[in-house]
């Protein structure tokens, strides 16, 4: 299904990045995998490309054909690609999909430069589309965005506060920045898949509201991802996360645990109060272990259990194609038990 989707959208994806400027062009390239650093083919993973899939599947559940949705999908790939190379020189991480990242390989300001690029360009994508859809997508477009960097924001800012006391981040705050920096971009992708599959807006809306749930499971995912996720499958270096000191939403529930959990959630309280600037593998094994005593692995799954379940009550109010609405939840149930 992912396959068929990347196929769909991939001509239009080549040609938008094709006409930028060459050495932008090819960071660009390398960041989807299609190329090593000087330009060579490459044949290496450039993503599974959820959030086009995601594109493409509301147009068909809107009861058009995928080739309906192509811009959108074009544009939130360039998007969330954009995000990624940004997020990387913010979080300093060295690797991606097992390859160096942008900034490691070509260094921060061509980084900087490729990601800005890309988000032109997504701009740029939408507004071609043709009839008087233009402007609202580029809207929509535009109020993902504001959120995402909110998102980013607030994660970041998170990084700074207490793990404990009443400046500590709570589990609703979680919610929120979740949303924003992850779940307003899947929920775009499927508002302009059907947007642009001449939706109504109800249903645009609904799918929009899905979609924002499903990145809540998605980033919940991703954090566990982040501390226990198999590097030769994340690309990322193990306990990443931990090592980084971000609030998380398995550590900070782990944090939060009452009745068997609540010692081993004192104990990690302690634990990362005395977090050394750059802990060792000790430190962070210990700290990973802790959590899961206390409950913080199993709340995680339960909280993205539960938005996947919100995702599933705005689909069962909608009269989407049956097909479409089938591959939309298996796409669900893929994001939420990938790899974990």
């Amino acid at each position: 299904m992912l396959g068929r989707c990347r196929e769909l959208v991939r001509p239009a994806l080549a040609d938008t990045v094709g006409r930028l400027h060459p050495w932008v062009a090819e960071m660009a390239a390398y960041s989807f995998g299609w190329c090593d650093v000087g330009g060579t083919p490459a044949e290496g993973s450039g993503g599974k490309g959820v959030r086009q899939a995601l594109a493409v599947l509301c147009a068909e559940a809107a009861g058009a054909s995928g080739e309906a949705a192509v811009a959108g999908a074009v544009a939130v790939e360039l998007v969330h690609t954009f995000s990624l190379l940004h997020d990387d020189i913010m979080d300093g991480d060295q690797t991606r999909r097992t390859r160096p990242t942008v900034w490691k390989a070509y260094g921060t300001g061509p980084a900087v430069l490729a990601g800005d690029a890309l988000f032109a360009l997504a701009v740029e994508a939408l507004a071609g589309v043709d009839g008087t859809g233009a402007a609202a997508a580029v809207r929509q477009l535009s109020a993902a965005l504001g959120d995402l960097v909110r998102g980013q924001a607030d994660d970041l800012l998170f990084e700074s506060r207490p793990w404990t006391g009443p400046e500590a981040v709570g589990p609703e705050e979680y919610r929120t920045m979740a949303e924003h920096k992850t779940g307003a971009l899947l929920g775009c992708a499927a508002a302009l898949g059907a947007a642009l599959a001449g939706a109504p807006e109800p249903t645009v809306a609904a799918l929009d509201r899905a979609g924002r749930h499903m990145g809540v499971a998605f980033q919940v995912v991703d954090d566990l991802l982040g501390i226990w996720g198999d590097p030769a499958v994340t690309g990322k270096p193990v306990h990443r996360d931990l090592r980084q000191r971000k609030k998380t939403f398995p550590v900070l529930a782990a944090l939060s645990a009452r009745g068997p959990g609540a010692p081993a959630a004192e104990r990690l309280a302690t634990l990362l109060e005395e977090f050394p600037e750059t802990p060792d593998d000790a430190t962070t094994r210990r700290a990973a272990a802790l959590i899961e005593q206390a409950g913080g692995r199993s709340a995680a799954l339960g909280e993205a259990d539960r938005h996947i379940a919100a995702v599933e009550t705005c689909l069962e109010s909608l009269p989407l194609a049956p097909r479409a609405s089938a591959e939309l939840r298996t796409l669900l149930g893929f994001l939420v038990r990938r790899d974990i």
